[in-house]
């Protein structure tokens, strides 16, 4: 009789399983801890955080931090939370996402398909920019959009990420374009289609993937941001991190650990609930522009 095929079934308690699972455990441990003191210390009242323990669950469970990081908070002269700061991140992030991906999927599917005089040397400029410093080019940025009148506005602003962001976004979505099979494109230039034919008709249906990563990439980036929001704009369109600081670093009156966790988890939500909603797609569109360089 045929004995058994196959390879021989590894031990559940091997050592390399240990040492994965073990490895594993612990990055985990690194991240999600401060995650559960922040959640935990802003459910609690203060008498209650006074007691020094910051890993024990909430006795009493209170929303009220949450309510006043939101609506009452001090961000400076104002005591409005941080609620004005989020709807000027929302109106920050969206415009410039659309228009940052929009202009990047465009000129990385043109640099994939369409050699032009002058592509490579395009690319690499746009490669560079990539690699810049921000803190380099804040000054003469300034000085551009003050002589253009939106300095201090939520204009100047969007335009600043939109600009920003499409060196990267460029280069991710001309690898995802040059990863597509090669005889899509020849066979609609073939068939007659022109430059946006193929882009509307064959390349944007192919390319959710790298579209939803280009859009995690934005929407965390920008929300995230505080030095543009800080050099950028004025107090009265403070984008939501600003807000953060100015409450966590207030000097006036008692400490409020609870509303400055609360505050701090209301602004990380948006790139927490996209990325979690979107990431399966995010790995699946990072792995297919990694093919090609």
């Amino acid at each position: 009789m045929a004995g058994p095929n196959g390879k021989k079934p590894r031990p559940l308690l091997s050592a390399r399983n240990i040492m994965i699972y073990g490895t594993l455990f612990v990055a985990a441990a690194y991240y999600l801890l401060p995650l559960y003191v922040m959640v935990v210390t802003s459910l609690k009242g203060m008498p209650e955080i006074r007691l020094g323990n910051i890993f024990s669950p909430p006795v009493e469970i209170t929303f009220e931090p949450w309510v006043k990081a939101w609506s009452t908070a001090c961000t400076g002269l104002n005591c409005d939370g941080l609620s004005r700061g989020f709807w000027n991140s929302v109106r920050i992030t969206i415009p410039s996402v659309i228009v940052s991906i929009a202009i990047a999927s465009v000129n990385g599917y043109a640099l994939a398909n369409w050699r032009f005089k002058g592509a490579e040397l395009f690319f690499s400029i746009l490669v560079v920019g990539a690699f810049i410093p921000y803190q380099v080019m804040i000054y003469p940025i300034v000085i551009v959009l003050r002589e253009m009148g939106i300095y201090g506005t939520l204009t100047g602003l969007i335009l600043v990420h939109s600009i920003f962001g499409m060196p990267i976004l460029t280069l991710l979505f001309r690898n995802y374009f040059a990863s597509l099979p090669e005889e899509l494109f020849k066979a609609a230039r073939i068939d007659g289609a022109g430059f946006w034919a193929i882009y509307f008709r064959i390349m944007l249906p192919m390319s959710l993937p790298i579209f939803v990563v280009a859009m995690i990439l934005q929407v965390t980036g920008i929300w995230n941001d505080f030095l543009f929001g800080v050099v950028f704009t004025r107090p009265e369109y403070y984008p939501m991190t600003v807000q953060l600081n100015n409450i966590v670093n207030s000097v006036q009156g008692v400490k409020e650990y609870n509303v400055n966790m609360a505050a701090t988890i209301l602004t990380g939500a948006v790139p927490l609930i996209v990325y979690f909603v979107s990431g399966r797609l995010f790995v699946r569109g990072i792995a297919a522009g990694a093919v090609k360089g």
